[in-house]
């Protein structure tokens, strides 16, 4: 069975890497806290009971995805308590894509599996009449 590619506008590697970050249902939790604004390290980690630790962790995955981005840090040597995140619209856009492209092939799959399936609901039903 071949892989069917995403939408020619969406990245294949990036929807992947987007895939990969949201597997997780911490940083899924992550993205359910900041869709509703931007927040610091501290408070999602506060939010979501983790250690400051693990939590870097999560952010870092998202951040390397591109799912979120990190905001007033200056260099990396600045204190993470300080770093503020916030979402990313592009790759959430091209996941939405290739999810509506999804649907659509399902769309266009379920007429075609409708008639086979009829007829041979019609044939059992005839041959239970005999």
């Amino acid at each position: 069975m071949s892989r069917r590619p995403p939408p020619s506008s969406v990245d294949a590697q990036a929807l992947d890497r987007t895939l990969q970050a949201l597997a997780e249902p911490t940083r899924r939790a992550v993205i359910g806290l900041l869709r509703h604004g931007p927040q610091r390290a501290g408070e999602i980690a506060d939010a979501l009971s983790m250690s400051r630790q693990a939590m870097s962790r999560h952010l870092r995955v998202l951040r390397q995805a591109g799912v979120i981005h990190e905001v007033g840090a200056a260099s990396a040597d600045d204190d993470a308590r300080a770093r503020t995140y916030r979402l990313e619209a592009q790759p959430l856009a091209d996941l939405q894509a290739w999810l509506g492209d999804v649907q659509a092939f399902r769309g266009v799959q379920m007429p075609a599996f409708r008639k086979p399936a009829e007829a041979v609901a019609r044939a059992r039903a005839a041959q239970g009449t005999r």
